[in-house]
């Protein structure tokens, strides 16, 4: 990829991941000895480049969740390298992590599970601020209040509780409390899946809002090709702890070269009936 400044000089990716790995050992007998590996992530090669979303795709099971861990410092790779902005972060102690957690951020699948259901919103928003010393405590209040209308929720939201709002609402608190800190990449690892269909529009909606508006780099993971193809420019497909197929999103849903990407487009709905009988018309060739 160049660089829309000067098309000459080539464009670094903001995230690279190299040959990564990730094995977790399958143990048996009474003494507990290792009998086989399930291969999560098996050589996976990926670049993501500033201001870009790659949109990785695949079923359950396929490995995409373990990538989002691996890549915030919440598994550690068996093999291979996560180089951000150049520097192999692949083996970061969690003390030398710290420093990392406000360029990565991730929003989970379930906001309800990632949010403390003890603490009110504006003390969840507020948490990050105070640990990571961003600004004065003084500033903070204020800070919160940006942050809730940065994602679309009243400023009386932060003296509520999780369990008050709705799914789509909860979701937007975790956009908030990852983008507090003022990250670089945003990892979302299956973002709107657990949302009903009309709320999951307005979240995207609201993702595409904040990456034109703070310049963010997404890795938008999701187990379809639906919510993938809208948001992002570049399309990754995961099948069984590797990488089958990348490409373009036209090009990908063109004419996908993999036979899993094929299976996936067959999966998502289509409402127009004529572009419907192109894909069959495509794949029967």
């Amino acid at each position: 990829m160049h660089n829309p400044k000067d098309p000459a000089v080539p464009l670094q990716p903001l995230l690279a991941l190299e040959n990564l790995k990730k094995y977790y050992p399958v143990r048996k007998g009474i003494i507990n000895h290792t009998v086989d590996h399930v291969k999560a992530v098996d050589g996976v090669d990926l670049t993501i480049y500033p201001g870009e979303t790659l949109g990785l795709v695949g079923e359950s099971g396929s490995g995409k969740s373990t990538i989002a861990k691996l890549i915030v410092g919440l598994e550690t790779p068996t093999e291979g390298r996560i180089l951000f902005d150049g520097q192999d972060i692949s083996r970061l102690s969690p003390r030398e992590m710290i420093g990392l957690r406000s360029e990565l951020q991730i929003v989970f699948q379930d906001p309800y599970s990632s949010l403390n259901p003890r603490k009110r919103v504006g003390d969840l928003l507020a948490e990050p601020l105070k640990v990571h010393r961003i600004m004065p405590a003084k500033d903070i209040s204020r800070e919160v209040d940006r942050l809730l209308e940065l994602v679309g929720l009243p400023k009386n939201s932060r003296g509520r509780y999780p369990h008050e709002f709705s799914g789509g609402q909860r979701q937007r608190v975790g956009i908030a409390r990852a983008l507090s800190l003022k990250p670089r990449l945003v990892v979302c690892d299956e973002p709107v899946s657990a949302l009903d269909v009309s709320i999951q529009a307005q979240i995207l909606n609201l993702l595409k809002e904040l990456q034109r508006e703070l310049g963010l780099t997404y890795l938008f993971i999701a187990h379809g090709l639906g919510a993938v193809k809208y948001v992002s420019d570049r399309i990754a497909v995961m099948y069984s702890g590797k990488i089958v197929e990348t490409g373009k999103v036209d090009e990908i849903f063109r004419e996908p070269k993999h036979e899993y990407t094929r299976t996936l487009l067959d999966a998502s709905p289509i409402a127009d009936p004529r572009q419907r009988n192109k894909r069959r018309a495509f794949h029967s060739h």
